[in-house]
Order: structure tokens, then sequence, then C-alpha cells
């Protein structure tokens, strides 16, 4: 992980200044792959308009890396079908190769020639131009990125940072219509990571490309993307924008991935799930069900005594911002978790009522039951 330095507060180029590029759609038809006996994608169908800054969000191995090599051209699908613009570039009967797809790639390790300039790096991309207009070029995405200093210098003479920048120049500097980036914020140190990310996110805004970016981190995927893709077991669990994989999570997995959850069991009836905390809405769910009433921590509030649910203050953790409750509950197996902002006044041992928002708790079905 890339150490706090200098670079935390380090000036990148002018906004507004990164140059057009003409954005492009990219879709998938019927896409699968895979890697011997292991299944990578699993017949993936999703569209991209021009210009939409996608994420690919999910867990290690569930098949976001993948759909973004094959995308790049770096993996041949074994079915289905890539289209851009219409046109296909990888299907049944053909395939093109990744220099002739328009398509810039920012890679999870930034993949920079040790042995070549920073300035030679981000011209490598620039090979059919005239030596004199790529310098040009490569010079002004460098400038663009606040590296333009640093153009006859080495990679390893950076930091992790300011290599993410050089590989981020060298993708925008031919103007692909669709840029490819791959966890390109996970190796940096968290303070450094929000600033990268926020310049990042206003360069790919400039240059308007279609942009397609992997992770593994819900926040970063609420932060930057238009559009969220769940992506699990090779396949697209559920597709929106994060307002609406967060309120309406398309099952209990998607749910607990944008945030943690108090998974109460209890079962439907009268269209509500009745559970020790209280009955909550269920609706699509008939009487009988065994369902999970999903609810976040911060929809729990401590309530003094006598009022709400009765409840008993376990421990309480100090976290900055807010604080971490564990409150028990009478039925329940394990304490409900509650983030609050401030339990002044309250001692683990304490009784005390326990109000969960209704509006914010989700309900699904238990699987198989």
């Amino acid at each position: 992980m890339t150490p706090p330095g200098p670079e935390s507060g380090a000036r990148w180029g002018r906004r507004g200044t990164a140059g057009t590029a003409i954005a492009s759609s990219l879709a998938f038809e019927g896409l699968s792959h895979g890697y011997g006996r292991v299944r990578a994608l699993a017949g993936v169908d999703l569209a991209i308009a021009p210009g939409e800054v996608v994420c690919l969000l999910g867990p290690s191995g569930c098949g976001k890396t993948t759909l973004l090599r094959v995308a790049a051209g770096i993996e041949r699908p074994l079915s289905g079908r890539v289209l851009m613009d219409g046109r296909e570039v990888a299907g049944p009967a053909s395939f093109l190769p990744p220099e002739r797809r328009g398509v810039g790639l920012v890679f999870q390790d930034f993949a920079l020639f040790p042995h070549l300039t920073n300035l030679a790096n981000v011209m490598f991309g620039l090979r059919a131009l005239p030596r004199g207009e790529a310098d040009a070029i490569a010079r002004h995405a460098l400038d663009r990125v606040g590296l333009a200093d640093h153009a006859l210098d080495y990679p390893h003479a950076l930091s992790g940072g300011e290599q993410q920048r050089v590989a981020l120049a060298r993708a925008i500097a031919p103007r692909p219509g669709i840029l490819l980036m791959d966890e390109p914020f996970s190796g940096l140190d968290s303070r450094l990571r929000d600033t990268v990310r926020e310049e990042t996110l206003a360069v790919m805004r400039e240059i308007r490309a279609t942009c397609v970016v992997v992770t593994h981190d819900p926040e970063e995927a609420m932060r930057m993307a238009d559009r969220i893709v769940l992506m699990r077991d090779g396949r697209v669990a559920q597709s929106g924008t994060a307002a609406e994989l967060y309120r309406a999570p398309v099952d209990i997995e998607a749910a607990r991935f944008f945030s943690d959850m108090n998974e109460v069991p209890g079962r439907v009836q009268g269209g509500k799930i009745a559970t020790p905390v209280g009955y909550f809405p269920a609706p699509g769910l008939a009487d009988g069900t065994a369902a999970v009433a999903a609810i976040r921590p911060q929809s729990i509030q401590p309530r003094p005594p006598g009022m709400c649910v009765p409840g008993r203050l376990v421990s309480r953790r100090f976290l900055g911002e807010v604080e971490l409750l564990e409150i028990a509950v009478a039925g329940l197996d394990a304490p409900l978790k509650a983030r609050v902002r401030s339990s002044e006044g309250l001692r683990p041992g304490r009784d005390l009522g326990v109000d969960v928002a209704a509006a914010e708790v989700l309900v699904f079905a238990v699987p198989d039951a």
C-alpha cells in the first residue's frame, strides 16, 4: 500500500483541458467464459450507453475483471458476443484485437514499462502518429494529470499514486471511445485514494468516453457511477443507480453488499413480518412465509426505558463520527448493532428502548424455506 506523503496535496492539471473523445456504446450478449473447469462468466447480457460511467461491482471471483478483459480483447469469450457501436468485435466467427478496438486501459498494477520514461509510456499508444505530434499529445496528457515535470523520469521514481496518474494519462492520450479501468485505486493509501479518485472522475467526465470501472468497494461505486452493475457467480445480479441498489436490493445478498445488516428472522402475518423488535411491511410475501427482516444499524435509535421495544445495552464503541452500540433484545440470539451520532448518558448494562425506523427495513423470504 502506498504510504501517505507529499503527493496527498499534489496538484493536478487544470480541469476542462483533457480533450474530448467520441464515446462508443458497449454491449455484451449471452457472454460466457471460463478457465478450465472454472466458469467466470455465465451468459452475461449488458448494454452500456455512449458516455455512461458504469461500475462493475462484486466480490473477488464474481467475473467482473474477466468481463473487462473480454471487452478489452485480452480474453476471447467462449460464447456470446461483444459489440461496440453495434459492431461485433468478438463473437463466434469474429475477433478484433485490442489495438483496433479504440479502448483505453488502466490496469490494477498500472502496467507501466519500467525501461521507458513516463513520457515514452504515454506515447506508447500513439505510435501511429508522427513522433512530434505524439510527443505533444503525450505531454498534454501528463500536464492534465499534473506530472508534466516528471515526463523524463522513470516510473520507479514515482509514488504509487503518481504511477496511477501516468497510467491514466497513457489511457486517455489516444482519446479512446471506451475507457476500461480495473480496480485502479485499490493499491492507494485511503487518504490519497479519495483525491485521486475525484480527480480521475473529473478527467473521465471531461473526455466524455464511455467508462467501465471494476471495483469491489460499494462506496467507491456509488461515488463514481451513473449505473452500478452488481455481479455474482459470473452473472449480473442487479443493475441500476446507486439509490436503486441501496434502497431496493434484489435479494438479501445484494443488501449485505451495500450495508451491514441486523438479520432478524420472523414469519409473515397479515402482510407484515412479525419479529421480536416489531412488525414490518413484507410486500409480495404470502402469510406464513419464513422471512428475514434486514435492519441497517443506522435505522435503530435508543430511546428512554419504557418506550418502544425493551432492550439492554451490551456495549458501546466510539468510532469518531458515530458510536457503535450492541443492544440485547429478548427473543434474539445475537445483540442488535446500532450506529448512532451520540449515546451520551448510556452505559453498558442499562435498560433502554429500541426504536426501529420501519420504512428503512428490508424484508426478504428465506431462500428454500
